[in-house]
């Protein structure tokens, strides 16, 4: 497979589309967004005009939209990957949707002659850029053996975690659960910190080399201290988009989430008042409140 297809060229899909550039591979995209297609191109991508025109030259896809219904049409609509894919060919679901909305498309997949790998993918853009993504990868054993060299270039662990459509979206959605609510009680604790008047960077460092130093909070505490609000490639909406199928999907199984479930509410606030922000809005919300802010 040295053809390989990108739906989706935005903070996440164009990070993995340089990578399997620099893999070697040769890289069809396509995203609505001009300026996205110029980028890519400048890299060294190979501009398709439409959805229909890299499922025609591609052996497989990486679909990497914003959520299901966009995913649903890129894969299933008029048109779409299932109608211009060839035969033996893989669709990689890296987009983060309902493990619902992923077993309709797998389903809706049957008896085409392609395959798809569920893989939603953990890292952020950071992860994205730096080819050392986490997937959470569901699909039949030729269809990973076939897309393995492709996601190897784009990730450093590849979990197998089930064989079915929604599997690998059922574990993001408990991934993220977790992830949000991380995310909530470090924006929280820069506020009393701050209203405290401990220095940002005394914050970090001991955060950092604590128990609690992950990723995730590194990159919160981080970004709150030199008030990087925006353009750092974690728009809200995104986390929020997250929570939101977490959230649903405990309902769907009678499981009560209370920590994600404040994270949730910290989050919906954060995107009500501040609509343009990145995850770390979310702390200007207990900052406004304290009438101080974390800084370096």
């Amino acid at each position: 497979m040295n053809n390989i297809g990108i739906v989706g060229i935005g903070d996440m899909g164009s990070g993995i589309a340089r990578n399997l550039l620099k893999a070697g591979f040769t890289v069809h995209g396509f995203d609505p967004a001009p300026h996205r297609i110029a980028d890519f191109v400048a890299a060294g991508g190979v501009a398709c005009p439409s959805v229909a025109e890299v499922g025609i030259v591609a052996d497989a896809v990486f679909v990497m939209v914003m959520n299901g219904a966009q995913a649903e049409a890129v894969i299933l609509g008029e048109g779409g990957l299932r109608d211009t894919l060839q035969e033996g060919s893989v669709i990689l679901l890296t987009a983060t949707i309902k493990p619902s909305e992923a077993q309709a498309i797998g389903a809706g997949l049957d008896g085409s002659g392609i395959m798809m790998i569920d893989t939603p993918v953990s890292g952020g853009r950071p992860g994205a850029d730096g080819g050392t993504l986490t997937l959470m990868a569901s699909g039949p054993d030729v269809a990973l053996s076939a897309a393995r060299p492709a996601m190897e270039a784009v990730s450093a662990t590849i979990h197998r975690v089930g064989t079915e459509a929604g599997d690998g979206q059922t574990v993001k959605a408990c991934l993220q659960s977790l992830i949000g609510s991380i995310f909530a009680g470090a924006f929280e604790a820069t506020a009393l910190a701050a209203k405290a008047g401990v220095p940002g960077q005394v914050l970090y460092d001991v955060f950092s080399t604590s128990a609690a130093g992950c990723g995730i909070t590194k990159a919160a505490v981080g970004n709150v201290m030199d008030r990087a609000f925006e353009g750092t490639g974690s728009h809200i909406n995104t986390m929020h988009k997250d929570l939101t199928i977490s959230m649903d999907f405990a309902r769907e199984l009678g499981v009560p989430l209370f920590t994600a479930g404040t994270a949730m509410q910290l989050f919906e606030a954060g995107r009500a008042r501040y609509p343009d922000g990145d995850n770390q809005v979310v702390a200007r919300i207990s900052e406004d409140i304290v009438g101080v802010g974390l800084k370096r």
